[in-house]
């Protein structure tokens, strides 16, 4: 056994699954962003319409079909002093949180509809530097160790650090930038609150990402090395992407990721719509609950290993989900039936907290499976391939998450659209009818994509001891 070999088969070092996870807050910043703020900034505040909000980020996710798996390659394949993933590490830190700052601070000369191709720009530029930075970042837990449940272990760490890190600036955001002014009633419409939020997560970032890289970058002479050398070119590039991920169980994690994606994009994008038109919850009420997700992942944190050594990725994932994806739309259903305590009563507020307490908590143990379901995927595509593809299957997961801002929006918009919400509506004043017409689409479409989920997952076929056997098969065990 080679010394790189031995070296990936020894326990990993509780620092560095920090820096590793560590280096997921950046996203986590930019996906909090993306999934809570934007459809709401742009459409409420900046007076654009929510469908053209929607298409400028649909537009941008046909963008990341074509680049994201392209980066993975790329990845993949660059030979250099510093490895295959970090160069990019640190290539992406100054111009994301360049783009990210002007996500939040559109041009003073555009406004309404005429904003819709600044959109449509930025979002395309700030979702293919992220990509540049995640995509090897997060490649490299299938490079440090081969061993079954330590990458679970790790991309826990790393999704403590993700929700960590966007929870956080959204606390911050929501309790001490977006506040109320003499001149705005409430906060989630202060222009230069969100203009703020821009120059603190731009810089979070970047500290971030080169932490992370700096972290790292001692375990360089330890990751795998780059296939050997051959022509390329775009017809064989994209023919090698296919060939590396053409397995059964790829496509059932990717269906699977694809209708979470969608749904979690519902959830995501409309929870302030939620929280603060059918429930009336203030923003310091919605910094509350934004900051409970610490609590969450922190149960996360604890869960997840223990049910990955218990039940195994595939049955913990499903077992996990089923619970997960049935609590999140559960409130408005009750609301909706008559059974949520009235707004404003004292029982409300503390009630709807425990249960996204709860809920997230189990989200992100499922998220955590099925993460590492997809580093799994790694040795059996080498045995077929012969070469180590790890930036290609971490692109698609970093393409399905975009799907949460791109199809997930876009389905949030429809909702919209369908149940005539009103732009720039005050809370308290929409129509009851419009609310229940909200309500009545948005349930039904959660369940519906997320029981898709579930179904999908059901297909995979990667178990602990078709990894021991494929490692065995590589010679690595």
């Amino acid at each position: 056994m080679s010394e790189v070999a031995a070296a990936q088969k020894r326990p990993v070092s509780l620092w560095t699954k920090a820096a590793y996870g560590f280096g997921a807050a950046a996203y986590g910043i930019k996906n909090n962003g993306f999934d809570y703020f934007f459809l709401i900034f742009y459409s409420q505040v900046m007076g654009v319409s929510a469908y053209l909000v929607s298409l400028a980020l649909l537009i941008a996710l046909t963008f990341d079909a074509v680049s994201d798996p392209l980066i993975g390659f790329i990845s993949d394949n660059t030979r250099s002093r510093w490895g295959r993933r970090h160069p990019y590490m640190y290539a992406a830190a100054v111009p994301v949180a360049i783009g990210y700052f002007f996500v939040w601070n559109p041009p003073s000369s555009l406004s309404g509809d005429e904003l819709f191709p600044f959109i449509v720009g930025i979002s395309i530029v700030v979702r293919t530097l992220i990509t540049l930075y995640e995509i090897p970042s997060s490649a490299l837990v299938a490079e440090i160790t081969d061993d079954y449940d330590e990458r679970t272990s790790m991309l826990t760490y790393r999704s403590f650090f993700g929700w960590t890190g966007g929870t956080l600036m959204a606390t911050a955001t929501t309790l001490l930038l977006l506040v109320p002014t003499d001149e705005i009633a409430n906060g989630m419409f202060n222009v230069e609150g969100f203009n703020q939020m821009g120059l603190l997560g731009a810089s979070l970032m970047f500290l971030v990402v080169v932490g992370s890289a700096l972290g790292t970058h001692s375990y360089i002479p330890n990751l795998k090395a780059p296939p050997p050398r051959r022509a390329l070119s775009i017809k064989r590039i994209y023919s090698e992407i296919f060939e590396t991920l053409a397995t059964k169980s790829f496509l059932a994690l990717f269906l699977a990721a694809m209708c979470g994606a969608i749904g979690s994009g519902v959830a995501a994008t409309l929870s302030y719509y939620v929280y603060t038109f059918i429930f009336e919850f203030s923003s310091q009420q919605i910094g509350y609950i934004s900051v409970s997700v610490v609590l969450s992942a922190i149960i996360a944190f604890v869960a997840a290993p223990l049910i990955g050594k218990t039940l195994g990725k595939k049955r913990g994932a499903i077992v996990i989900g089923l619970f997960a994806f049935t609590i999140v739309p559960a409130p408005v259903i009750l609301w909706l039936l008559g059974l949520m305590p009235e707004n404003g009563s004292p029982e409300l507020f503390p009630l709807y907290l425990c249960i996204i307490i709860v809920d997230v908590s189990l989200i992100i143990t499922y998220q955590v499976m099925s993460g590492s379901m997809i580093a799994d995927l790694v040795e059996e595509a080498e045995l077929r391939t012969e070469r180590r593809s790890e930036g290609i299957f971490f692109a698609s997961v970093t393409f399905v998450r975009k799907i949460t801002q791109g199809l997930g929006a876009a389905f949030a918009g429809l909702i919209l659209t369908f149940s005539q919400f009103p732009a720039g509506a005050i809370p308290g004043e929409v129509p009851n009818e419009v609310l229940r017409n909200f309500a009545l689409v948005y349930a039904p479409t959660l369940l519906t994509v997320w029981m898709l989920m579930i179904f999908c997952l059901s297909m995979y076929s990667v178990d602990r001891a078709q990894h021991e056997e494929n490692l065995k098969a590589l010679g690595r065990t």
